[in-house]
């Protein structure tokens, strides 16, 4: 028997962990299945944070973790942030000291 946790989170700063005992050999798809509280119909699972296939083949200490699609993309959102700020309030050299030098 070898021990993996199934991990997800419905809610962001939310996790919930599963441990389990599954037996050698099992792999991503008999550890969604041992957990019937899990709905992981078509979601996104990898372990340790790589993504796997659901046949990928499980070692002891394994944590299994199904992911939720992105709401925003992350290049979007920062474009965004960064129009809203304006230019002179971002970016590396936005906050010199008094009197510096320029690009200090």
């Amino acid at each position: 028997m070898i021990r993996v946790v199934v991990a997800c989170s419905p809610a962001p700063r939310q996790v919930l962990e599963w441990p389990l005992e599954l037996p050698e050999g099992a792999t991503v798809r008999d550890a969604l299945q041992a957990c019937p509280q899990l709905a992981a119909d078509g979601a996104e699972v990898g372990v340790w944070g790589r993504k796997a296939s659901p046949d990928a083949q499980l070692r002891e200490g394994d944590r299994v973790e199904i992911y939720r699609g992105l709401l925003v993309d992350p290049k979007v959102a920062r474009r965004e942030r960064f129009q809203k700020q304006g230019a002179r309030a971002a970016g590396l050299f936005a906050k010199r000291r008094p009197g510096a030098k320029p690009g200090y």
